[in-house]
């Protein structure tokens, strides 16, 4: 059964968000099928750059997650997280058999002024049953006290919403868009100021731990702290793309 599928610019085939133009071919690959890329005659992908190694990598299906190999000397291969959260692998060169986990990745490949997208994806990912469950973890479950959350978040809270609003420009994938200031968050929220800090020092010192850098200038703590929440709320996923819809549309 194939557990991975590789689409790749040009061809015949399914259009996507690695599509180079209006068609794309898809390579489908079962645990323990390998998938060679680069600009030579002997690869399974070829990519038309001069700047792409005659053999520049290979993808080894490895049941629900796969493997990326970067056989080139000069550049890194990125694997980024196309679901969102700014969330990405690098692969030096010569690094031979680098698991990626995502469940759909786009593979840039670097050429002059651009990059080759090929996406990945791994739709197969197995997860842990409840308890009692077909595939529950053994000895998960048992006597003895309940498991506290390390992030007690409610979702209906003011306070999310404003972490979600601070989050929001990651989320849309705008990496290099600035982070929300609070009066951006109070107009988005139609909050003041004050209460749009007052939500973000709680969720700093109450819900997330995160501590206060009292050696900076006040208003450098304040661009810190910002950066620290979304920072910290996209590593743990616990802001996600579907909050956007906590969000007012805009105006």
């Amino acid at each position: 059964m194939e557990t991975i599928l590789v689409q790749v610019p040009g061809g015949p085939g399914a259009s996507g968000p690695g599509a180079s133009g209006p068609a794309a071919d898809v390579h489908r690959l079962a645990p323990g099928d390998r998938l060679t890329f680069g600009r030579g005659a002997e690869v399974d992908v070829a990519l038309d750059a001069p700047e792409v190694s005659r053999l520049a990598g290979e993808i080894v299906a490895a049941d629900d997650f796969w493997l990326l190999s970067n056989f080139g000397h000069e550049s890194s291969l990125v694997v980024e997280n196309v679901e969102g959260g700014g969330e990405y692998v690098k692969v030096r060169p010569r690094r031979v058999a680098a698991p990626i986990p995502f469940e759909i990745s786009r593979l840039a490949v670097p050429a002059a002024g651009r990059t080759i997208d090929l996406i990945v994806y791994a739709p197969q990912h197995t997860y842990a049953g409840a308890a009692g469950a077909a595939g529950a973890v053994p000895g998960a479950a048992g006597a003895g006290a309940t498991t506290v959350s390390p992030f007690p978040l409610d979702e209906s809270a003011r306070y999310f919403q404003v972490l979600v609003a601070l989050c929001e420009p990651r989320l849309r994938g705008e990496s290099t868009v600035a982070l929300p200031t609070l009066a951006d968050i109070g107009d988005r929220l139609t909050l003041t100021r004050a209460a749009v800090g007052y939500h973000v020092g709680y969720l700093c010192e109450e819900k997330l731990r995160i501590r206060d850098r009292v050696n900076l200038p006040e208003a450098r703590r304040l661009e810190w702290k910002r950066e620290a929440l979304v920072s910290m709320a996209l590593r743990y996923d616990l802001v996600r793309e579907e909050h956007l819809a906590l969000l007012p549309a805009r105006r």
